[in-house]
C-alpha cells in the first residue's frame, strides 16, 4: 500500500523517518507522499523525497497559511523535481476563522493561475485539495480553472454522500482518512460506500487523525493507512486483498508513480 497523504516534516514525525520506514515495511506500506503546506515546506519535503526511494512529495500552499509570505518561484522550483508528484495541498477552509475567507480565495485564485501557467510549460501534475466545510465555495472556483477536473483529489474527505456525489460529478478523486472509521462520522463512512472503485484512495494525514483501532494514539503514523483501507473494504463488502490492489493502482495512476517492490 501507499500512504498518499502525510506530513513527514511535521515535528512529531521528522525525527522518526527511518523508524517509520521500518514499521511501514512490516505493515505492508511500501510508499508515502509527504505533503507541503508552506513555501519552505516544499523544500523540506523535497529533501526527504530525494533521500528515500519510498518517499515522494508535493509542492503548494495550504489555505491556513494564506497570510504568510508566498514565494511562487520556490514552489515551482520544488515542482520541477521528478520526486515531486503533485501540487498542493491547496484549497479553502471555512472551519477555521483565520485566515479570512477573502484572503484564502485570493491565494487560491493566484495559486490556480500559477498551476495553469506551469502546466502550459510542461509541469502538469495532479492537485491535492484541502476542502473543509467549503464544497459549495471551492468547486465553482475549480470549475473556472483550465486545469482538468480529473487532475484533482479531495483529500481527507469529511463530507457525506451528497458532497461525495458533487465531487464525483465534478470529476475528481476522493481520498479518505481515519475519520471514516470513527463512530461519530457515519456520513463519511456512507460516502466511502458510494465512491466508485476507480475514484477512491486512502491516506493517514499523519501525524493527525489516527484511525480505529488506534484512535487516540499520537502521532498517527503512515503504517496506520492499512486500518483505514481494511475498514473501508469492510464497508464496501470487498475482499481486502482485491481492494488493496485497487487502491494501489489508483494511487500509481493518479500520482504517476511506481511503488518499490
Amino acid at each position: 500500500m501507499i500512504d498518499t497523504h502525510c506530513h513527514l516534516t511535521f515535528p512529531p514525525l521528522r525525527a522518526r523517518i527511518d523508524e517509520i520506514r521500518r514499521t511501514n515495511r512490516a505493515a505492508g506500506v511500501r510508499g508515502m507522499i509527504t505533503i507541503a503546506t508552506t513555501c519552505e515546506g516544499c523544500r523540506e519535503n523535497l529533501e526527504l523525497a530525494r533521500r528515500y526511494e519510498d518517499v515522494w512529495c508535493s509542492a503548494g500552499v495550504h489555505p491556513l497559511y494564506a497570510d504568510e509570505p508566498i514565494d511562487w518561484a520556490l514552489v515551482r522550483e520544488a515542482g520541477r523535481d521528478p520526486r515531486c508528484v503533485a501540487w498542493g495541498e491547496l484549497g479553502l477552509d471555512m472551519f477555521h476563522k483565520t485566515p479570512a475567507l477573502d484572503r484564502q480565495r485570493a491565494v487560491l485564485e493566484e495559486q490556480l493561475a500559477q498551476l495553469e501557467s506551469w502546466s502550459r510549460d510542461g509541469l502538469d501534475k495532479p492537485v491535492v485539495l484541502h476542502c473543509r466545510d467549503a464544497f459549495e465555495e471551492l468547486i465553482p472556483m475549480l470549475e473556472s480553472s483550465s486545469l482538468p477536473n480529473e487532475s484533482f483529489v479531495f483529500h481527507c474527505f469529511t463530507g457525506g454522500p451528497d458532497e461525495a456525489r458533487s465531487v464525483l460529478d465534478f470529476g475528481a478523486m476522493i481520498s479518505f482518512t481515519g475519520v471514516a472509521t470513527y463512530r461519530n462520522a457515519e456520513e463519511v463512512a456512507e460516502a466511502a460506500r458510494v465512491v466508485p472503485e476507480e475514484r477512491i484512495m486512502v491516506e493517514t494525514d499523519a501525524p493527525y487523525l489516527s484511525p480505529e483501532p488506534v484512535r487516540g494514539s499520537h502521532p498517527n503514523l503512515p503504517e496506520n493507512v492499512v486500518h483505514t483501507a481494511r475498514f473501508i473494504a469492510g464497508l464496501r463488502k470487498a475482499d481486502f486483498g482485491a481492494f488493496e490492489a485497487v487502491l494501489d493502482a489508483n494511487a500509481e495512476r493518479f500520482f504517476r508513480i511506481v511503488l518499490p517492490g
